[in-house]
């Protein structure tokens, strides 16, 4: 996910974001996975605002934006890592992929879990800023997270 991640979500990218899908039947879910891929997160001020864009109670915008886990409430760490929690990665490694993520993330690294990333025949499968990934060891986190040259990858 190359998201701009911002500290506040701007009025001027959600009302560009809110006139692409105004028209669409149903927006609201569009236009939130619009924010969240721009900002990074989505905080209550774009509630607000998307409420008061498409004419829709704060509550059902809210109601949307909390049930989705795909939806962040707040910023996240700078890289991203979401691991699949599922049966089959499990079954290949997965937890200790979990483990050692929150053991070693500091506030760099926000960790996620999914429940199916319906890659299970490559288990255990990670995705890191958008980038889904295979086989995945718990060796292979570092060069994954920082990329091959140690650097942390550029936010942009």
């Amino acid at each position: 996910m190359s998201a701009r991640r911002t500290d506040e979500p701007a009025g001027g990218l959600l009302r560009g974001i809110v006139e692409r899908h105004r028209l669409a039947r149903g927006p609201l879910l569009p236009i939130l996975h619009d924010v969240q891929r721009e900002a990074g997160w989505i905080d209550d001020r774009t509630i607000d605002l998307v409420a008061d864009e498409l004419n829709l109670s704060r509550a059902e915008v809210h109601g949307v934006a909390s049930f989705y886990t795909d939806f962040r409430r707040e910023p996240s760490g700078g890289t991203v890592v979401r691991v699949c929690r599922g049966e089959a990665c499990q079954a290949v490694g997965g937890e200790e992929i979990h483990a050692a993520l929150l053991a070693g993330g500091g506030g760099a690294v926000t960790v996620d879990q999914i429940f199916c990333f319906g890659n299970c025949a490559l288990g255990p499968s990670v995705e890191v800023d958008g980038t889904l990934h295979g086989r995945v060891s718990v060796g292979d986190l570092p060069e994954l997270i920082t990329g091959p040259t140690g650097a942390a990858p550029d936010a942009a």
